[in-house]
């Protein structure tokens, strides 16, 4: 009781539960934060007419994630099963490997929506350049983060979206990581049950949990028998995946008739194949 149930599977069970945004080459230095900006920016001039019906800065980061950009989200799911089955796809020299389901219990009172002002103020971090994340000082009081430049910054794109959204930003909320319920815009976000994690400035998950969301782990083995199963119950490719070309695939496979069996040929004793 007060808590709600999420997943999330890795086919490989060394996977770190990080954003692909926040995620680092093995120097420690950044792969993608620092064109963060950019990034969203660029999708946006290229592709504005599918962002036409984004209300909030969240709704594009969850459109932008559904397509494959970097960002400060980490998709987790209410369905048990579909996490299984990421948990189990993979390639098949990989089906040896271990793989994971990540259950997610996390406080209720924890659980934020698409138009809460705290998801605002963490998502309009995305529209901050490297510069001025950098500048962010989470150690102030409230009164004095709120006299930063930088909350002025941030302000000013919360409030492009939320216009009564006052010069209040909680410096603590802005390094937190909290679960967010989306508008199921797309069918892959209904067919997944799709929530996520938004992740604050300079934000990271222990592998233990934090306060609000407990962590715990089962390890996945004999994927392609589980496959199977998931299959039988109409957990697949095409269910989860709910687009036509996934779709196509997944009867490809489902449908090719099996290679035949090559026979041995014999050879005469100078080496020719008979004829």
């Amino acid at each position: 009781m007060g808590t709600e149930t999420f997943f999330r599977g890795h086919s490989d069970a060394r996977y770190e539960l990080t954003p692909s945004l926040l995620r680092k080459w093995d120097n420690g230095d950044w792969q993608f934060m620092p064109s963060e900006d950019r990034l969203c920016k660029e999708l946006l001039i290229a592709h504005h007419d599918e962002f036409h019906g984004d209300d909030y800065c969240f709704d594009r980061l969850v459109r932008m994630q559904h397509y494959g950009l970097p960002t400060r989200l980490l998709d987790v799911s209410g369905n048990p099963l579909v996490a299984l089955f990421f948990a189990c796809s993979c390639k098949p020299d990989q089906l040896g490997i271990d793989g994971e389901v990540i259950v997610f219990q996390v406080a209720s009172d924890g659980v934020k929506y698409y138009d809460s002002d705290t998801v605002s103020c963490l998502s309009n971090l995305s529209n901050l350049t490297y510069a001025q994340k950098n500048d962010i000082d989470l150690s102030l009081d409230q009164d004095a983060f709120n006299a930063t430049d930088v909350a002025g910054k941030l302000l000013h794109h919360i409030k492009s979206e939320k216009g009564f959204f006052e010069g209040r930003i909680v410096p603590d909320d802005l390094g937190s990581i909290i679960c967010v319920k989306a508008k199921r815009t797309n069918t892959r976000i209904k067919s997944q049950s799709g929530a996520f994690l938004l992740f604050g400035h300079e934000a990271a998950l222990p592998d233990a949990g934090q306060d609000g969301i407990e962590i715990s782990r089962v390890t996945i083995k004999n994927k392609a028998h589980i496959l199977n199963q998931l299959d039988r119950i109409n957990i697949n490719a095409t269910t989860v995946y709910p687009s036509i070309d996934q779709t196509a695939v997944h009867l490809r496979d489902q449908h090719q008739s099996p290679e035949p069996v090559r026979m041995a040929t014999s050879t005469t004793s100078d080496d020719h194949p008979e004829v």
